[in-house]
């Protein structure tokens, strides 16, 4: 019996030549995307440990690839992160299904705020607020034609540039890396949530529900923003008919996205359903278009678009109440086995962090077209106007939003500042006992290189330590944020709130403290673009890429316009290999890096029994132990993580180093009970090996943290493999 190893990368991939070691690999399946590697006849040993074939599969073409795909992958990052959110929900029936009904809820509450800010430039600022006012037309021939124009007219007009952004997204929402192949022949039942069902990568009936309800809710808010501003002037029953039915579309399709037959790939009453829903909403869209664009008595434009203000108050006010009631769901669920992060409530602050991001989007693209139409003159009251100045300003809502985010995003980072210096010479302490305990020639070493390792170690469990503390406070106070804005339905900034209560002593520091925070957003949205851009060019932008990878792992069951998940074809591809493999009498080494080997795990739920019976896992430097399966609990649980193993008859061998900022054990340290197989898992490795310059070197041994070369982990290839030639078991311990 031959065996063949099969290395799967992580994040940041260097190719499949770095991941086989070898200068030239030609491709022996799968395409540019994602395929599998060998060594080529004559350039390399194409063997591994214990004479195994070597093989790659090499998947990164799947999530980054170009500075183009990246850069698109900024924009959507608020779509990926809220569709995230939906998978982080603690296990539980009922708790579950109404947790995925608020996620869904708060997903679509993104997809009217991606509305609402192109309305806000095309018909807020350009149609009815910049048109009015000759100095902002002056020498602007691409919008100086608006000024000759009716308002209804103009607004009918400039509707299309929302309706091409609408368009976009049914463009870019229909993207799949699902192959044609990759369908089951009968629709599962409701039970497909699991990572065992086949069905669970295949997703395309859900996705294309998700499209045709989140398309029809980006036509209803431009139908609302232009009704709500048209129907009041010409006060006819058609406008106000027109507006009841984009209300009532609107009501209907939010009640179905908390359906769960949504999810029930059988039901094809939702496909026709959702066909006719998103016909209704075109059709309306055209008759509203034609509503606005009537002929009827001349009107002024005077200062912003009639009830503009009111939408976006009301959404980021229905935002914070969501949030609430999702905080309050999860936190009243029945704890369940294992830890789970943020105390369960990852979800919720993940969904917070998203709607962050949309503001900072928004709010910088709002702020930024203004200050361009109004030729730098400011749009706040801290300073007079120039005469003949069109006023210009966004939203009060978007002031409040852009400060509380602003200020979450500060009181963040001075807490990570406190509590790291806070915690620092307890953690020190710990990490020196453990060198002293785990390295016997310690007090033979240099103080530079114990030091050295040592803060390799606290810097590897900082982020455990301090993100879930940093997390709770952003999300606390951006959720306050929201809700201030949705204040903002009365009529008041944070200036005139200010002016109010203190006058202008008071008031002039919040309005220098308002604009900053406008600033601020609009910089940090700059910062992801070109952090998109520059991801696959720079090396100290390669971690935007780690992003982006992590975050699309997943697939969409919340928003349809998040990135297309990479799972729904690297599992079925791994799954296709390794039944070919061990149907021609081979054994299979299944090897994972990272972000990889939880791509090998869920890829072993999916084997056939008679092809798991010729298949070993290993894993290094793995999440799934740690993150996973406390941000995931329903899906990578303890529970799941146990299935596994008994599925492969305990043949996982799981590598860990204490210098490792993202792997670690995948089982809990204290389950001791060596009757347990799962005990045999976890191999501690010793990293570095050593703390003194090894004979005939001239450095000491490098810190690997996590990278992971094939000479650290060939050792358990081998014994994997004598395992699956002798089913033998093997022996616990630290592995220097």
């Amino acid at each position: 019996m031959g065996t063949t190893e099969i290395r799967v990368h992580g994040v940041a991939d260097r190719g499949p030549e770095a991941t086989l070691n070898r200068p030239i690999v030609s491709r022996v399946a799968g395409d540019r995307d994602a395929g599998f590697y060998q060594v080529c006849p004559g350039y390399g040993d194409p063997h591994g440990a214990e004479g195994t074939r070597l093989e790659a599969y090499h998947w990164s073409g799947l999530t980054g690839g170009t500075a183009t795909r990246t850069f698109s992958l900024v924009l959507l990052l608020p779509f990926m992160l809220a569709n995230i959110a939906i998978w982080m929900l603690p296990p539980g029936g009922r708790v579950g299904a109404a947790g995925k009904a608020l996620c869904r809820l708060l997903a679509a509450t993104l997809t009217a705020m991606y509305v609402l800010s192109i309305v806000g430039v095309a018909l807020d600022l350009l149609a009815w607020q910049c048109a009015e006012y000759a100095r902002c037309l002056e020498g602007r021939r691409e919008i100086s034609w608006l000024g000759g124009v009716l308002p209804g007219r103009r607004l009918a007009l400039l509707a299309l540039l929302p309706i091409l952004g609408i368009a976009l997204m049914w463009r870019l929402s229909g993207r799949t890396w699902q192959l044609p192949e990759d369908t089951t022949s009968t629709p599962p039942e409701l039970g497909a949530d699991r990572l065992d069902t086949p069905a669970f990568w295949d997703n395309r009936a859900l996705l294309l529900r998700l499209r045709s309800l989140h398309v029809g809710i980006s036509l209803a808010t431009l139908d609302l923003a232009l009704l709500l501003a048209v129907a009041p002037h010409h006060r006819g029953l058609p406008g106000y008919a027109l507006l009841a039915a984009s209300a009532g579309l609107l009501a209907a399709a939010l009640v179905a996205l908390c359906l769960p037959q949504l999810e029930h790939p059988a039901a094809r009453w939702s496909r026709r359903a959702g066909r006719l829903f998103r016909w209704a909403m075109i059709t309306l869209t055209g008759l509203t278009l034609a509503y606005a664009a009537a002929p009827r008595a001349p009107w002024s434009a005077v200062g912003g678009l009639p009830r503009y203000d009111v939408l976006v108050a009301g959404l980021f006010a229905t935002q914070m109440v969501l949030l609430l009631a999702l905080a309050a769901l999860v936190l009243a669920r029945r704890p369940g086995q294992g830890r789970s992060a943020l105390l369960g409530l990852a979800a919720p602050v993940v969904v917070s962090i998203a709607i962050g991001l949309a503001v900072s989007y928004s709010s910088g693209l709002s702020f930024g077209i203004a200050e361009y139409l109004d030729r730098g003159s400011s749009p706040t009251p801290a300073r007079p106007l120039p005469p003949g100045a069109p006023p210009l300003s966004p939203p009060a809502a978007y002031r409040w939003a852009a400060l509380g985010v602003s200020a979450a995003l500060l009181f963040a980072v001075a807490v990570a500042a406190l509590v790291g210096r806070y915690q620092r010479t307890r953690h020190r302490r710990t990490a020196e006992e453990t060198v002293q305990r785990e390295y016997p020639e310690a007090p033979r070493a240099a103080p530079e290189r114990v030091r050295a390792v040592v803060n390799k170690i606290i810097r590897a469990r900082a982020a455990d330590r301090l993100a879930p503390l940093l997390l709770a406070a952003y999300a606390l106070l951006a959720a306050l944020s929201f809700g201030a804005a949705g204040l903002s339905v009365l009529g008041q900034g944070p200036e005139n709130l200010a002016r109010r209560l203190g006058g202008p002593p008071l008031a002039r520091p919040v309005i220098f403290v308002t604009d900053l925070g406008g600033l601020l957003v609009g910089l940090f949205a700059l910062f992801l673009f070109g952090a998109g851009l520059f991801a696959y060019r720079s090396s100290a932008m390669r971690m935007v890429s780690v992003l982006w990878e992590l975050a699309t792992f997943w697939p969409r069951a919340a928003h349809p316009l998040a990135a297309p998940c990479y799972a729904e074809r690297a599992v079925p591809d791994l799954t296709r290999r390794i039944a070919h493999l061990t149907a021609g009498g081979d054994a299979v080494v299944l090897s994972g890096q990272s972000h990889g080997s939880v791509l090998a795990a869920v890829t072993v739920l999916q084997l056939p029994e008679s092809s798991r019976a010729r298949v070993a896992l290993l894993t290094y430097g793995t999440p799934l132990g740690g993150l996973n399966s406390r941000i995931f609990p329903a899906y990578i649980g303890p529970d799941v993580l146990r299935e596994i193993g008994d599925r492969l008859d305990w043949r996982w061998i799981n590598l860990w180093r204490r210098t490792d900022s993202v792997g670690g054990p995948v089982f809990e340290a204290d389950d001791k009970d060596r009757d347990n197989p799962a005990v045999r898992v976890d191999r501690q490795v010793r990293d570095p090996t050593g703390l003194l310059i090894p004979a005939g070197d001239t450095v000491p041994p490098e810190i690997g943290g996590h990278r992971f070369k094939p000479d650290d982990f060939n050792w358990a290839v081998g014994e994997l493999v004598g395992r699956l030639h002798s089913a033998g078991p093997g022996d616990g311990g630290l592995r220097g």
